[in-house]
């Protein structure tokens, strides 16, 4: 591969994980009617993200694969202490277990 050549790197999460590039702060601090919230607010809120990429599922005892119930393009609420952060090229991303995703936000 030349030096020159731009890969991007695709993850892919496993089993009932969910890749999630996480909103920015700009984004949750004004709510859609344009209020600012102040920063003391928005500490003890759940984390909101974007759904990358989704796993194939949680994998029961018996064998039996379980849908997941999120997909990609999602935008979730998810627990503050449940994802794993990652940073790939850059950019950061979280890995969350879809148990502590919250809510999907249509």
């Amino acid at each position: 591969m030349s030096a020159t050549a731009t890969t991007k790197k695709k993850i892919m999460p496993l089993g009932d994980r969910v890749l999630v590039k996480p909103m920015s702060a700009d984004d949750t601090k004004k709510t859609a009617s344009g209020i600012i919230i102040p920063e003391t607010v928005s500490k003890e809120k759940p984390e909101q993200g974007k759904v990358i990429a989704v796993g194939t599922g949680r994998t029961t005892d018996e064998g039996k694969v379980l849908p997941m119930a999120v997909k990609v393009g999602d935008t979730v609420v998810f627990s503050k202490y449940g994802p794993d952060e990652i940073k790939v090229e850059g950019e950061e991303y979280y890995i969350i277990r879809e148990d502590s995703i919250l809510a999907v936000i249509k």
